[in-house]
């Protein structure tokens, strides 16, 4: 797998003429984007070929024409599945396994894995291709507004990353891939990766060791460990900007960060994507989440998977990533909801706008803490599925349904204590963690979660 500068500039140029001729160009682009991904697809993936036989010929295809797909179906056809036949999803996942194969290619593609926090991990396959494209589009939707913000925040000090380590997860390998595709680059970007799932003290000392953190990215429910840290007085660092994406980011949080952390000269910036997409948005000089339209369709549908008016939330969003060849993703039911403007944005961008109310991952409080799914290891070999459900403020109840032939006893006694140590390391004594013989919960449209926080008042609100 190689990292090309040229093919990079090639997107950033790109982008660039199609953001500059406006609407008409941009909806050009998108369409004839599409259909040739569909062609590929029809071509190359056993999957698509068929879930395809009976629909117009490529070129003259709609998105309306094509089928919804979601994960689980996906994942299990995932060898006719993908364009190329030379990996196989038990080679991927050997390699998964393996923690030292993190950022590591195979052959000409890299390979992550989603969280899991909808309760169905996925494997995403990103060619060459893709890693050019999201650093040429990206730089490409910049304004002059963010070079100068990176400009002077690197003149500050390093950029910290603050993500999942405990696995192939994209934070942290997509960093280590681009340390071995492009090491000058990386270098460039200051990347400084920080494992969230370690307890909070050798966190906060960590983050003090390091000399002059001037940027964070990170989740927002990690925000709020940080914030709580650093009103006790234990963490130290003076950071300018702070990067999040992933969760829900409350205004509650927003002003309860920035109150805390007083050096915030360029604030708080809330990034939308996802591991099957990393570029699938930009924010804007105004705050508001644009859709890479040229590469990326994002649609915003109710129950029936029907397109919702501007200014309606979503029931659910469908994703096309218009620039993955080898494992399409055409309208993947991401889960999400969201809303489009109606107005136009100021920062004058003919991208699409829009705002996120609702993400799948959701945050688990306990008192005055807050925690993230991704500290907690739920996958168990004797269990297909497994279920922390939080019965109270600091009550909560783990569910699960074992493998066949296997002791659902062990499993409830090894995760019960996977759980009640991430609860210890957060300083969270008190806290009461029982097995349950009751059924797994799902939700309406058959969606199964791993955590089932407590419901709270303000219903997760997002910015």
């Amino acid at each position: 797998m190689r990292f090309s500068v040229l093919k990079a500039l090639g997107y950033f140029a790109d982008g660039l003429w199609t953001g500059w001729g406006g609407r008409p160009r941009i909806e050009a682009r998108q369409r004839r984007n599409l259909r040739r991904l569909v062609k590929k697809a029809r071509s190359a993936s056993p999957l698509f070929r068929r879930l395809y036989a009976d629909l117009p010929p490529s070129s003259e295809i709609n998105l309306a024409d094509l089928p919804v797909t979601r994960k689980p179906d996906l994942m299990r056809e995932f060898n006719d599945w993908l364009t190329i036949r030379s990996l196989p999803l038990d080679r991927a996942r050997e390699h998964l396994r393996d923690f030292e194969n993190v950022g590591v290619p195979i052959d000409d593609v890299a390979v992550f894995q989603t969280s899991g926090t909808s309760g169905e991990p996925a494997i995403i396959v990103l060619p060459s291709s893709f890693v050019e494209y999201y650093y040429g589009i990206m730089m490409a939707r910049f304004e002059r507004y963010h070079w100068r913000l990176i400009r002077e925040v690197r003149r500050l000090g390093v950029r910290v990353t603050i993500t999942g380590g405990n696995g192939h997860f994209a934070g942290n390998g997509f960093n280590k891939l681009m340390q071995r595709l492009n090491p000058a680059l990386a270098k460039g970007l200051g990347l400084t990766f920080v494992e969230a799932e370690q307890p909070i003290e050798r966190l906060i000392r960590t983050l003090n060791a390091i000399p002059n953190v001037a940027w964070i990215v990170t989740y927002p429910s990690m925000l709020t460990i940080l914030a709580r840290e650093k009103e006790n007085g234990r963490l130290r660092i003076e950071p300018a900007l702070f990067s999040t994406g992933g969760e829900t980011l409350t205004n509650d949080l927003r002003k309860r960060v920035t109150e805390a952390f007083p050096s915030l000269k360029y604030g708080i910036a809330d990034f939308y994507g996802c591991t099957e997409c990393l570029a699938l948005a930009f924010t804007c000089s105004h705050g508001r989440k644009h859709v890479n339209e040229d590469w990326v369709i994002l649609e915003a549908v109710d129950e029936k998977m029907q397109s919702v008016p501007d200014g309606t939330l979503s029931a659910t969003v469908l994703l096309t990533v218009l620039a993955n060849e080898v494992q399409p993703f055409i309208r993947y039911d991401l889960g999400d909801c969201v809303r489009y403007f109606q107005d136009a944005c100021p920062c004058g961008s003919p991208f699409h706008s829009f705002e996120v109310e609702g993400r799948q991952a959701t945050l688990v409080r306990v008192g005055e803490v807050t925690l993230s799914p991704l500290v907690f290891e739920l996958e168990h070999e004797n269990a297909q599925r497994v279920q922390l459900v939080q019965t109270g403020e600091t009550e909560f109840e783990v569910r699960v349904q074992a493998a066949e032939a296997a002791s659902a006893e062990i499993v409830f006694e090894e995760v019960i204590a996977s759980v009640k140590r991430v609860f210890a390391e957060n300083r969270l004594e008190n806290v009461a963690v029982r097995a349950s013989r009751d059924p797994l919960e799902f939700t309406p449209s058959g969606k199964f979660h791993e955590i089932l926080p407590l419901q709270s008042s303000d219903a997760r609100k997002v910015t």
